[in-house]
């Protein structure tokens, strides 16, 4: 078997060995000593694991460099290890098996990654390893129902903080190295297991309740410590832990609470219990909006859920990685909204949270949130829309159907009764049915078990309504009527509604004595469902939009418009102009930058190509009068100005000026921090239209020359529109395997910058004798960028069918990657030739 093959787990081979290996404890101890040393790149991993077995040999996981040494129950055993498992012969129904091994750091985001900070030259680690790289830095069973009880051990330079899901117990040595010795975790899964060591900057709090005190941290790169907002963190942590705690009746679980924002990260965030990791993004170095804010709070939450759904327990395979994250991503809004300052957070869900699942569920490869997962690649490409977003939408309507009390009831029933332990679908549905007296297993079978969304619509039957879907499935739904009150729509009435057929006679009041102006199915956001506007609402939005007085109402009217644009039922240049005369007055800084966003996204995919020069001008032009018009130092203010240097990648004709203003020549407009994210935005825009030379990015660079300054350089640097520059990031992207994840990522970034068919049209067809041997021979995470990032965006499907067609036998995670970016440029041709 190659060592490819054996690192791909199946569901029915690790289900056979958990059946028989019944693990108990692992101790791990890890040499980090040679960290700070750019010359080596290895550390030396020591596993000791305590298991009873039905069987006589099994296999343990671990990818790395070398296993030096085996050791079964005291004798040394040969070593036989195909590069991912290592066979054990020999074992008794008592076994301790020692693994000698050397791991490899990671410059991936896989792993141990290792990152050295130009803005000091200090060393950083920390480890990443869902759903299964916990393999590359310790010996272990790498699938998330054989639960152990971990001990770390970890070596590291002196001066350095040591950190490991439990609190340190023993630290020993002298001199340049100490040794740290952590408590035993509770039983968990090896993916959520962690460690990270570096030179950190912490600021430390607690939370107490009752009896019980939980020390709280918050950690990043010493040369951030002046950016990190500690204290709007420890203060959502807290009261994310007060509702949890009410709302699970579970004690958290995991002794301590650190949260560190780490560099290079390929996540937003991962739950480990007692040291959640977090993207350094959500360390803001510059001016934020209040939607970043939010965001990172979401997160915050959204990680915290974990500690109890997916850490206490835990899903017995990847087919139900739902359990985990579905209710974490409802979690994550829905404990905003309770318990923190960030009240529109279900506008941003429904907004931008639900695109994303109406986008994933619309492609070809779709799957029910409860999905059929045979191997850890297609675990890997399964935290997608459908099991996120999708999940927690359905999700929020379980809460309405079974009534908030009982489903909380639930979930407290639930984490009694399967504490540390590993669960599957069924084991949920039992304790909501106990608690709600509903049938929950019927609303599984609609919602979590089936595919594909619906689209309603309101149409006129005679002198009544009616209420078409598409897709039929059970939705309760109200529908709002919004009409004029001093000057705002405001909502007059609203009906409330079960539909479960492809047309439902609903009868709506009038609303002074006439037709409401604009009539919103799925007002509240009840269901998972596109809508569509009727006639007379559209013409009301489009002309007063603005006035809409309710958030999450203007957040579905935003989300129905671009889901029309996406489908090919309204022109994009509608949704263009609806955008320009409302986006400058729309309060909510996240709807703003999603509208923004989406406008920029319809003028390069679905503006058709001999309209698009003239597009992207008066785009430039909208989004230089939008900033400025915004409120001076507003949210509003900085999301048109990152609109500003995304439209100049496109259009140089504000260039000058934008020159200008980060020469010093001329003033910014009053208010606005030209801080070092926003320069390097506009600078990437001047790059791909040749506005800025390499001594201009250099002289850019020497201004920020730290992690962010270094890859956005990359960026700016592969931008420039020269063919031979393209070529070059084009090489660089494929053949250069010591770009980290990050400027891997940059360099790909450059390479489309622009929308230049002209210069990279040449590489189509090579990008399709790639692919494959990439799939076979990269880490999956660098290997999935590559396929999606570089999918050409050609003007025909002859290439990719072609490939498809060819590579029948290729593995199935890749053949989904391109099956879904094929479908991305079979809708971007199709709605631009409506």
């Amino acid at each position: 078997m190659s060592a490819h093959l054996a690192a791909n787990l199946t569901r029915e081979e690790t289900a056979a060995r958990s059946a028989q290996v019944h693990v108990s404890a692992i101790r791990v101890e890890l040499d980090l000593t040679s960290a700070p040393d750019p010359d080596a790149s290895s550390f030396l991993t020591t596993t000791t694991l305590t298991f009873a077995s039905d069987a006589d040999a099994t296999w343990i996981d671990f990818i790395g460099r070398a296993v030096h040494r085996v050791v079964v129950n005291g004798v040394d055993h040969p070593v036989l290890w195909d590069g991912a498992r290592v066979r054990i012969a020999g074992l008794e129904a008592s076994n301790e098996v020692r693994i000698e091994a050397e791991g490899v750091y990671s410059r991936s985001g896989e792993g141990l990654h290792r990152f050295v900070d130009p803005a000091d030259g200090q060393t950083y680690l920390y480890t990443q390893y869902e759903p299964a790289d916990a393999r590359r830095v310790m010996a272990c069973f790498e699938q998330p129902d054989m639960k152990a009880a971990y001990t770390f051990v970890v070596t590291a330079p002196a001066g350095w903080e040591v950190l490991s899901n439990q609190r340190p117990v023993v630290t020993t040595g002298g001199g340049a190295s100490q040794t740290v010795e952590f408590a035993p975790t509770p039983p968990i899964s090896s993916y959520i297991t962690a460690v990270a060591a570096g030179p950190y900057h912490r600021v430390a709090g607690e939370w107490r309740r009752g009896g019980l005190v939980v020390p709280l941290g918050a950690l990043c790169r010493a040369s951030l410590a002046e950016h990190l907002d500690a204290d709007e963190i420890l203060e959502v942590t807290r009261q994310g832990l007060d509702f949890f705690a009410d709302a699970f009746g579970y004690d958290y679980p995991w002794g301590k609470y650190d949260q560190i924002f780490v560099p290079e990260y390929n996540l937003g965030a991962m739950e480990n219990p007692g040291l959640v990791t977090f993207t350094e993004s959500y360390v803001f170095r510059g001016a934020a909006t209040d939607a970043q804010r939010e965001g990172r709070a979401n997160t915050i939450l959204h990680e915290m859920a974990h500690m109890w759904f997916g850490d206490l327990v835990t899903m017995t395979w990847w087919d139900d990685l739902w359990l985990k994250e579905s209710f974490a991503d409802y979690m994550g809004a829905h404990a905003s909204v309770a318990a923190t300052r960030f009240q529109d957070a279900w506008a941003t869900f429904a907004n931008r949270r639900k695109a994303w699942a109406y986008e994933q569920d619309q492609k070809p490869t779709t799957h029910p949130i409860v999905a059929d997962i045979p191997d850890l690649e297609a675990a890997k490409l399964n935290f997608d829309g459908i099991t996120y977003a999708k999940g927690a939408s359905v999700l929020k309507q379980l809460v309405a159907f079974a009534g908030e009390d009982a489903f909380f009831a639930g979930a407290r029933t639930y984490f009694a009764r399967h504490a540390f332990g590993s669960t599957r679908l069924d084991d949920l549905l039992v304790v909501l049915e106990e608690t709600s007296g509903r049938d929950i297993r019927s609303w599984s079978r609609a919602w979590l078990e089936s595919t594909g969304v619906s689209t309603l619509r309101l149409e006129r039957e005679g002198n009544a309504h009616v209420v078409v879907q598409t897709d039929p499935r059970p939705h309760r739904l109200r529908i709002g009527l919004f009409a004029d009150e001093d000057g705002s729509l405001v909502r007059r009435e609203s009906v409330e509604i079960d539909i479960a057929d492809e047309r439902t006679p609903v009868s709506l009041p009038l609303v002074d004595g006439e037709e409401a102006p604009l009539a919103l199915l799925n007002d509240g956001d009840l269901t998972y469902a596109k809508v569509r506007l009727d006639a007379r609402s559209l013409r009301t939005v489009e002309d007063r939009l603005s006035a809409l007085d309710d958030t999450l109402a203007r957040a579905l009217v935003w989300s129905s418009l671009w889901n029309a644009v996406r489908d090919g039922e309204l022109a994009a240049t509608r949704f263009l102009e609806t955008v320009r005369r409302h986006a400058p007055a729309e309060p909510n800084v996240g709807l703003l930058s999603a509208a923004l966003q989406n406008a920029a996204f319809a003028i390069g995919h679905y503006v058709p190509d001999a309209d698009r020069p003239d597009a992207r001008r008066i785009w430039l032009d909208v989004v230089w009068e939008g900033l400025r018009a915004a409120r001076p130092g507003s949210g509003a203010q900085l999301a048109w100005a990152r609109a500003l240097g995304a439209a100049s990648a496109f259009c140089d004709a504000r260039a000058d000026e934008v020159r200008a203003m980060l020469a010093g020549e001329a003033p910014a407009p009053e208010g606005l921090a030209l801080d070092a994210d926003l320069r390097w935005i506009w600078v990437a825009g001047l790059a791909a239209t040749g506005r800025i030379d390499e001594e201009g990015i250099r002289e850019e660079l020497a201004r920020d020359d730290t992690m962010s300054g270094r890859t956005a350089s990359i960026q700016a640097l592969a931008a420039r529109p020269d063919a031979e520059v393209r070529a070059s990031a084009w090489r660089a992207a494929w053949e250069d395997e010591t770009l980290t994840n990050d400027h891997l990522g940059a360099t790909i970034a450059g390479f489309r910058a622009g929308g230049r068919r002209d210069l990279i049209a040449r590489f189509d067809e090579e990008y399709f004798s790639r692919i494959r041997e990439a799939w076979g021979s990269r880490s999956i995470e660098i290997a999935r960028r590559l396929v999606r990032d570089l999918f050409p965006a050609s003007d025909d499907l002859r290439l990719v069918d072609a490939w498809l067609e060819e590579n029948a036998d290729a593995p199935g995670a890749l053949r989904r990657l391109v099956l879904e970016e094929r479908d991305d440029l079979a809708r971007d041709l199709r709605v631009r030739a409506v």
